[in-house]
């Protein structure tokens, strides 16, 4: 019985080399990315600006979009890229090969469709998915995107963002994912991304409601990952997106210490969804942008929190939200002037 466990152990040591093996290889030499062509990927969020590049990226793929999103709107503005995509990759003009031949084009019939979602209503959401599998079939691809920010610090902050915050970037999640994963389960066929953020693998001052439901949604990721791995549906694949600082607006006023700040500037969001969907279309389990992300977060493992805390104020990451959240609260101040509240 002990020969067996130390068999096994060893057995288990050698699958953990291999698997680093493997991964470095994956670094050095790219993967072929896989087709979505004709496949439904549904998108959260899809009105705001990284929900509207993904948009595009699957778009250009000739995937069938099921865009969600709460402004109807911003919604259809994305909708109306993603037809104008269809129509240019439908014009045989676009389809001459590079050495002046034709390419064999499949043919392609363009295919968006919007809804009106607040993803933080779990009604909202079954309902809505029952739509979705009426009127298009099942989905392929789930990509959790949607995401809110309170813009307060945690004493100033009113429960019903703290909620809101809490239930739209991680509960919602769960009900997506319990409306679309039966039936991947069924086929052993679909891929879930999850947009997080590094503030759900380290934190820093004054969004603490904001990093809770980011790492609430990464453990919800990971278990999900452990589960469908201990159910044995290899065909279903899951991604976990982790970037640093987008430059969208959502966190306008952020900065880190200014020596250090063009080193490490807010990330683009071509540059992001680029990253991002090399790892999905690579099925790679996750993505931090940019690589340093990984770096700190491995610090963060290890490290005393003492020691955390020094780096955080050499780089002037511990109040690099503060001047965000003054701006937001300069902002409710003059709209509440202006409103004569």
């Amino acid at each position: 019985m002990m020969m067996n466990i130390v068999v096994e152990f060893f057995v288990v040591i050698l699958k953990i080399l291999w698997a680093i093996v493997m991964a470095g290889l994956k670094w050095l030499i790219r993967p072929k990315e896989k087709s979505v062509a004709g496949q439904v990927c549904l998108i959260t969020g899809a009105g705001g600006e990284l929900g509207r590049l993904f948009a595009k990226e699957f778009a250009r793929r000739r995937a069938t979009l099921v865009l969600w999103d709460i402004n109807s709107h911003s919604n259809e503005e994305t909708a109306e890229m993603v037809r104008q995509i269809y129509r240019e990759q439908d014009n045989p003009m676009t389809k001459e090969g590079a050495v002046g031949g034709v390419e064999e084009v499949p043919p392609f019939q363009p295919q968006v469709y919007t809804y009106v979602v607040d993803v933080g209503k779990r009604e909202s959401v079954y309902s809505t998915a029952e739509k979705v599998r009426r009127e298009v079939g099942e989905v392929d691809l789930l990509i959790n995107n949607a995401g809110v920010v309170s813009g307060h610090h945690m004493l100033e902050c009113p429960d019903e963002l703290i909620e809101r915050t809490m239930v739209v970037n991680c509960h919602a999640h769960f009900w997506t994912t319990k409306a679309f994963l039966p039936k991947m389960l069924e086929m052993n066929h679909g891929h879930i991304v999850t947009v997080a953020s590094s503030l759900g693998l380290f934190s820093t001052a004054g969004v603490e409601d904001y990093c809770a439901s980011k790492f609430g949604a990464i453990g919800f990721h990971e278990s999900l990952s452990h589960e469908i791995k201990a159910s044995e549906k290899d065909g279903i694949k899951m991604t976990l997106v982790c970037p640093y600082l987008v430059d969208t607006g959502m966190f306008r006023g952020c900065r880190i210490r200014k020596e250090i700040e063009p080193f490490l500037p807010p990330l683009r969001p071509e540059f992001c969804v680029k990253q991002s969907m090399r790892a999905i279309l690579t099925d790679q389990p996750m993505i931090c942008t940019p690589r340093i992300v990984y770096m700190v977060n491995f610090m963060k493992s290890i490290l005393p929190f003492e020691a955390i805390v020094c780096m955080y104020r050499f780089l002037g990451a511990d109040k690099c939200m503060y001047p965000f959240l003054a701006q937001r609260k300069e902002a409710m101040n003059n709209n509440e002037a202006k409103n004569g509240i």
